[in-house]
C-alpha cells in the first residue's frame, strides 16, 4: 500500500459539520500534514494568496486556518514579513514529551470506547506497511506511519478534550524525526517503530486498552530518551 493512503484514515469526519466546517478541518488538517512531512519546512513564509488560490477558498476561512496553526504553535506570523513555518526547539519540546507520556495512560481512564473489528484491521495494516517500510526504509514514510498510528490510539478515547489536547502536542513534536533522522538511522527507527506498532496491535486484540495507554508511554519515553542521545 502507499503509505500516503495512510493519512486518509486520519480525518475526523463528522456527519453533523456544516460545510464551511468540512472545508475548515479539511483545510487545516492538509496544512498541517505538509508542516508535519517538512513539504513546508521551517522558516517557509506561506502565501495566503498561492493557498487560497491552490485550495480554491477566499482568504477569510483561510486565515482562520492558519491562525489556528499558530495558535498549535506551527506557524508564526512576522510584521513586516508574513506567516512563517516555526522552527524545531528541541529543548521545548523535551517538556511536550513528558507531557504527551504523562497523559497517554488516560486513553483508558477517560470515556475510553470498546475495541472493534476495525480497530484490529487499523492496527494490522499499520503493521503491516510497517514491515514493508523496514525493508525498504525511508524517513517520510517513517513519519508517515508515525503519524497514522498516532490516530489510531487516540481514536481509542471519546474524550474530546484529552484527544485534542493530544493531538496537539503530538504535532507539536511530529517534525522531529523528520528532520534529525540521518541514513544510517532511519532503518534502526523504523524497526523500532514496527516492535512499537506489534506492540499496540496485540493490546487492541486482547482489548485491553489499559495495556495499550501503558505501552504508550513507555514507547514515548523511549522515544524522548533517543532524540535526547541524538542530541548530545
Amino acid at each position: 500500500m502507499d503509505q500516503e493512503i495512510l493519512l486518509q484514515h486520519i480525518s475526523k469526519e463528522d456527519s453533523n459539520e456544516s460545510p464551511a466546517g468540512r472545508r475548515f478541518r479539511q483545510l487545516h488538517e492538509e496544512i498541517r500534514s505538509r508542516i508535519s512531512l517538512l513539504d513546508y519546512p521551517p522558516g517557509m513564509r506561506l502565501s495566503e494568496e498561492a493557498l487560497a488560490e491552490e485550495f480554491g477558498v477566499s482568504r477569510t476561512p483561510l486565515r482562520r486556518v492558519l491562525w489556528q496553526l499558530q495558535a498549535e504553535g506551527l506557524l508564526k506570523s512576522v510584521q513586516g514579513v508574513g506567516t512563517l513555518v516555526t522552527d524545531i526547539d528541541m529543548a521545548a519540546l523535551y517538556h511536550v514529551y513528558q507531557l504527551r507520556m504523562e497523559l497517554s495512560p488516560l486513553l483508558a481512564r477517560l470515556s475510553p470506547r470498546k475495541v472493534t473489528p476495525d480497530d484490529i484491521a487499523r492496527f494490522d495494516m499499520l503493521y503491516a506497511n510497517c514491515l514493508a517500510l523496514v525493508d525498504d526504509p525511508s524517513a517520510r514514510g517513517y513519519s508517515i506511519i508515525n503519524i497514522a498510528t498516532f490516530h489510531a490510539l487516540a481514536d481509542m478515547t471519546t474524550n474530546e478534550p484529552l484527544r485534542d489536547t493530544m493531538e496537539r502536542l503530538f504535532y507539536q513534536t511530529a517534525r522531529i524525526w523528520l528532520k534529525s533522522l540521518t541514513d544510517q538511522d532511519v532503518r534502526r527507527e523504523c524497526k523500532s517503530l514496527s516492535r512499537e506498532i506489534r506492540d499496540y496491535r496485540d493490546a487492541v486484540r486482547l482489548g485491553d486498552l489499559d495495556a495499550l495507554g501503558h505501552i504508550w508511554r513507555a514507547h514515548t519515553s523511549s522515544s524522548m530518551t533517543r532524540l535526547q542521545q541524538k542530541a548530545t
